[in-house]
């Protein structure tokens, strides 16, 4: 691992001045990820900057807005009675996530930063647009089973990890930092030409709190994956659903491990608005999310498996 500083430090302010004004500094708190990306040469800095003396660590609700401090432990989340009993998908997402030790350390924007676990990515040795921009992407003709079928570019098809993401898109969230409100479903970058890119936070910006919008609806969490725990998702469907009798009323579907980000289509969510919940109008709201889906060698099997996936857990919510 390549030397470094390490600084803590004790307000918002002095967070941010550390790192802004230093391009290889970043921010840490759990370190979950970023310490082994550092370990395995994936990912380089010169100045870790410590966070977790901030005052960020909240969970409250206001107006009808539940407000998650970014430096609000996973386990804590998942098991805060106003998350439990009013954000079903949320809890469910995070206890899908990792493993009982790494939720117990990881923060919630941390989990929200975490990098690909592509192993072109994580393999210093190995080409890859995203660590190291011009160099090349092997997994399009390489192994990428575990890639996106969704959102990739000739330059870039590696799916981004987070559960708790794809929930957070579904349910409307908005990612506050220090200087300013993004809606969550512009937080995340497609890879297009600048993999590297992947969120729209600046340099020495911070994430401070996660804002989710309270719903009446039946939620739930599905995440398809080769074993139960500690694992990331080969499949993952965070929904929500309200019916007036056999009718959705509304519905909300968000997706991933296909993706190279969290993957939402507002054109399905129509489709099943007003209509019966029936095998055939599920399947054709299934047909609209995988509008433009590249299928290749290794994870081609990942469009049957999201057909499929869509009817278990909408009729779960019925």
């Amino acid at each position: 691992m390549k030397a470094f500083s390490y600084t803590q430090v004790r307000d918002v302010d002095q967070a941010v001045r550390s790192v802004a004004g230093t391009p290889g500094a970043t921010f840490i708190a759990g370190g979950t990820d970023l310490l082994n990306l550092m370990k395995d040469g994936a990912q380089s800095q010169d100045r870790l900057i410590d966070i977790n003396a901030l005052p960020l660590t909240e969970i409250q609700m206001r107006n009808g807005v539940l407000s998650i401090g970014a430096l609000a432990r996973m386990t804590d989340v998942a098991a805060h009675p106003l998350v439990r009993g009013n954000f079903a998908m949320l809890s469910q997402a995070l206890l899908a996530s990792a493993s009982p030790q790494v939720r117990n350390m990881a923060a919630l924007g941390g989990n929200l930063l975490q990098r690909t676990r592509c192993g072109y990515f994580r393999d210093a040795g190995s080409a890859c647009n995203k660590r190291t921009p011009g160099s090349g992407c092997p997994a399009l003709e390489g192994e990428n089973r575990g890639h996106a079928v969704l959102g990739g570019s000739d330059h870039c098809i590696a799916v981004n990890p987070s559960d708790l993401a794809v929930a957070l898109l579904a349910l409307d969230a908005t990612v506050v930092t220090n200087s300013r409100r993004i809606p969550f479903k512009d937080f995340y970058l497609l890879p297009g030409t600048t993999p590297h890119r992947e969120t729209a936070l600046s340099h020495g910006e911070l994430i401070v709190a996660v804002e989710v919008p309270l719903l009446n609806m039946k939620q739930g969490y599905l995440k398809l994956r080769d074993r139960t725990t500690f694992e990331f998702a080969v499949v993952a469907v965070g929904a929500a659903l309200r019916m007036r009798g056999r009718v959705v009323q509304d519905v909300r579907l968000a997706f991933g491990g296909v993706a190279t980000k969290p993957w939402r289509v507002h054109d399905a969510e129509n489709m099943l608005r007003g209509k019966a919940l029936t095998p055939e109008t599920m399947a054709a709201a299934a047909d609209v999310v995988l509008r433009g889906a590249v299928a290749r060698h290794g994870n081609a099997f990942k469009i049957e498996l999201l057909k499929r996936a869509i009817p278990v857990i909408l009729e779960d919510l019925r």
